[in-house]
């Protein structure tokens, strides 16, 4: 088994380097980056919510990563259904995915940009941008911090917003209308983008599209605010999947999706210079005997900082799920499934240093938090959960 990395290797940020460009081109705050390492022992913890009679926004929390201790900040900002967060590798500025089908009187959803306050961690917003296609259920901030890149699931779509110097959005510079179906009538009829990430080099960015059974690989050019389809152009999952949420290995040589349909999570081998996914193995997320049922669906997928270990969200079943990374082959081996307490365990987290993880209850709003065995990857519950209206999405910051 992998051995823990220190605190101080796992809060790694990218520097935020520009460069002159085009018109059309993303500019990428001015702010003193981050250093590429950081001993952190205190994070700011953001939740993304839907809006409803306890939740009108994001809110904040402050962790301790030696105590495992958490205090509220309460609503950090208010927003109409901020679900999805991303933040940019400087730590400085957060976005958020506004899950609606229309804005400003026209079809389609949008992203809001927000400056974090170092001091008190509330956020400031800087503006707002169409998404240009309905339901923006995810986003990713590219790993030079020049663009965002943002999957719209009703409208089945990607686009990328560039950034300008102060972090604040631009307008889109790419958009791409997926196009196609698969076997379930009642799911796929259509396509309907769950997630976009970008590579470990930032040369290519993936949308996994839930409608479509498909990984759809595009080339991306950060400075121009480009994607292009890559050769091959997609990455085929076993018809009925549903792919939902994409993960990469800190080794940079393999990735995870995991199956919203079909309860499963799906390894590849990665080729980081023809940004091709190669299948390897395809595992179940609930526990050895436990049978599919249609309340059953999955929502997450996470690696462990140190790559020992991955976690996937059951919904209906109410759990998270544990494999160990067997070392040599890289395949992945049941170890637990554990409860959330709680209803539909949307999007977790694992903080920074690799102790602690976060399971975000939406239909019983709450967050739960367990510590992590650093030798087998089990969870444990720490007792502590908090009240938040509808949770989704959970992004650390170092404070």
């Amino acid at each position: 088994m992998h051995s823990p990395l220190s605190r101080r290797e796992f809060a790694r940020t990218l520097l935020a380097t520009t460069a002159s460009i085009g018109a059309l081109g993303c500019q990428g705050p001015s702010e003193r980056p981050r250093p590429k390492t950081s001993s952190a022992r205190r994070y700011r913890m953001y939740v993304g919510t839907y809006t409803g009679p306890k939740s009108q926004g994001i809110h904040g929390f402050t962790l301790d990563v030696s105590s495992g201790s958490v205090e509220s900040l309460g609503r950090v900002a208010t927003a109409k259904n901020p679900t999805f967060l991303a933040v940019h590798p400087n730590g400085n500025f957060l976005y958020a995915a506004n899950e609606v089908g229309e804005w400003n009187g026209a079809p389609g959803g949008y992203v809001s940009a927000y400056r974090i306050d170092t001091a008190s961690g509330h956020l400031t917003l800087l503006n707002e941008q169409s998404s240009v296609g309905a339901g923006p259920c995810h986003l990713s901030v590219d790993r030079t911090g020049k663009c965002v890149l943002v999957a719209n699931y009703s409208g089945g779509s990607v686009s990328v917003l560039p950034l300008n110097m102060d972090g604040s959005l631009r307008p889109h510079s790419a958009f791409v209308q997926h196009t196609g179906s698969s076997v379930n009538p009642a799911r796929q009829k259509a396509p309907h983008a769950h997630s976009i990430n970008v590579s470990p080099d930032n040369r290519f960015a993936f949308a996994a599209d839930l409608g479509l059974d498909r990984i759809l690989v595009y080339r991306l050019a950060a400075s121009e605010g480009r994607i292009t389809p890559n050769d091959p152009a997609y990455a085929a999952l076993t018809p009925g999947s549903g792919p939902r949420h994409f993960a990469f290995h800190p080794n940079g040589g393999s990735a995870f999706v995991i199956n919203e349909m079909a309860c499963t999570l799906t390894a590849f081998r990665y080729d980081a210079a023809r940004g091709v996914l190669t299948e390897t193995q395809t595992i179940s997320t609930l526990p050895p005997g436990e049978t599919k049922r249609p309340e059953f669906s999955t929502a997450e997928v996470v690696v462990h900082p140190a790559g020992g270990f991955v976690y996937g969200s059951n919904r209906g079943h109410h759990s998270i799920v544990v494999f160990a990374v067997e070392p040599g082959s890289g395949r992945l081996r049941w170890v637990q499934n554990e409860s959330t307490q709680g209803k539909t365990p949307r999007n977790f987290a694992i903080d920074p240093s690799g102790r602690w993880l976060f399971a975000e209850n939406q239909d019983s709003d709450s967050i739960v938090q367990y510590q992590i065995d650093p030798s087998t990857g089990r969870l444990s519950p720490t007792g502590k959960r908090w009240d938040v209206g509808s949770p989704v999405c959970l992004r650390f910051v170092p404070a």
